[in-house]
């Protein structure tokens, strides 16, 4: 699997991303699955854990694999199984504390309140 770089993520798909995420049931959903590991879980199994079912989660499920967020693949002839696409999450989360602190005036690091 490819990591993907911190550079690579460009404004628009770090925003496309954070969209989907903009739900709590898919947000729900994806939590799910990163609890589930690289394995990923059934569609229902999914739907039991999230409490998302049916046509509902397959919904979700398109907006977080067009985000690049999860993966999908049948497994034998009907069980469709779903994933986290762990290096697309953590280069999403890096995106956000990459600069962290990079314009701060303090030398602990800490956020002056005024």
């Amino acid at each position: 699997m490819k990591m993907k770089s911190i550079e690579n993520l460009d404004l628009t798909i770090a925003a496309a991303q954070f969209a989907a995420l903009g739900s709590e049931q898919r947000l729900s959903v994806l939590r799910t699955l990163v609890r589930a590991g690289p394995g990923g879980l059934s569609i229902g199994t999914l739907g039991t854990r999230s409490g998302v079912s049916g046509s509902t989660l397959t919904h979700h499920m398109k907006i977080l694999a067009s985000a690049g967020l999860v993966t999908q693949a049948k497994q034998g002839r009907s069980i469709i199984c779903a994933a986290v696409a762990f290096d697309d999450v953590q280069a999403l989360s890096q995106f956000l504390l990459n600069e962290c602190c990079a314009d701060s005036t303090t030398q602990s690091g800490e956020h002056e309140h005024g």
